[in-house]
């Protein structure tokens, strides 16, 4: 408005300009002078001169104009996903599976949308996500564990259950059992362990069972794990989805009894689901998941 008393010399001459009523422009320069505290106009005659210090905002006022127009039309593209970043943390398994087949379908259909991925077990990706250094964390809980509450405050979008499975060497005793087996059944076995989570899981497993296991190898690599039992140097117990991950030479998958299952979710914030771009992630990251073997 002030611009446009500048260029045309009058409130009137503005308001016809910018398609309002003179009373309306001279109000809001009388508020733009009590905002900056000092004069912006003075009438000489029939026309209104700039100030110095009107002067002084006018030379900004394209700047900012522009500014604002760049906003609008920015968050304009992210609103109809023509733009946007998605920052998201996946457990490794998941960003071997889930999320390429994810992004690849959320890149086609929005090719403005950007995704940087990092990696991190839970409930590391938990924390990250809750101060604010990403915005969807892929995570997993085993059925039955405790601290189901912890991700209340958390918009939970479920991607699949996936089961874990027994890996025993080709040749070993149970390698072609048709069937479950029930996990005491390898009690006496030597056995290679994967990340800390999944150790923890495996070791309350087995003395459900009524032993506690020999962990002779430890490892967070899939494919170390895999490449161990191979070597017929054990036996391990891994989710399906990781199996899935990596290709398995010289092992065999057998199903267990009792059936143990992890939920795999992916995590927002309440505010973030409301992102154009999180949501689309959440969508993809939901139809990846329905593709896997391990959830059907």
């Amino acid at each position: 408005m002030l611009r446009a008393v500048a260029s045309t010399g009058s409130f009137s001459a503005a308001g016809r300009e910018l398609g309002c009523t003179q009373p309306a422009v001279s109000q809001q320069m009388k508020a733009l002078e009590s905002s900056v505290g000092t004069p912006l106009l003075v009438r000489t005659g029939r026309e209104m001169r700039l100030t110095q210090a009107g002067e002084a905002l006018v030379r900004h006022a394209a700047g900012i104009i522009a500014g604002l127009t760049a906003a609008e039309e920015e968050v304009a593209a992210i609103a109809g996903l023509r733009a946007g970043r998605v920052r998201l943390v996946s457990f490794p398994s998941g960003s071997s599976t889930l999320v390429p087949t994810a992004l690849a379908a959320l890149r086609a259909a929005h090719p403005g949308t950007r995704v940087s991925l990092e990696e991190a077990e839970p409930p590391k990706s938990v924390e990250l996500l809750r101060e604010g250094d990403c915005d969807v964390a892929l995570a997993f809980r085993y059925e039955g564990a405790a601290g189901a509450e912890e991700w209340d405050d958390l918009v939970v979008r479920p991607l699949l259950t996936d089961r874990l499975v027994a890996l025993v060497p080709e040749e070993h005793r149970l390698a072609r059992t048709q069937g479950a087996v029930a996990i005491g059944e390898l009690a006496r076995e030597s056995w290679i362990a994967g990340c800390p989570r999944c150790r923890g899981q495996l070791v309350e497993v087995c003395e459900g069972a009524g032993f506690t296991p020999r962990i002779d190898f430890a490892t967070d690599d899939y494919p170390a794990v895999v490449g161990l039992v191979g070597a017929g140097l054990g036996v391990a117990v891994l989710p399906q989805l990781a199996v899935e991950s990596v290709r398995p030479r010289g092992v065999r998958t057998v199903a267990l009894e009792p059936a143990v299952r992890r939920e795999i979710v992916a995590l927002t914030l309440p505010d973030l689901a409301q992102v154009p771009a999180v949501r689309a992630t959440l969508d993809e990251l939901a139809r990846a998941g329905a593709r896997q073997p391990a959830s059907r």
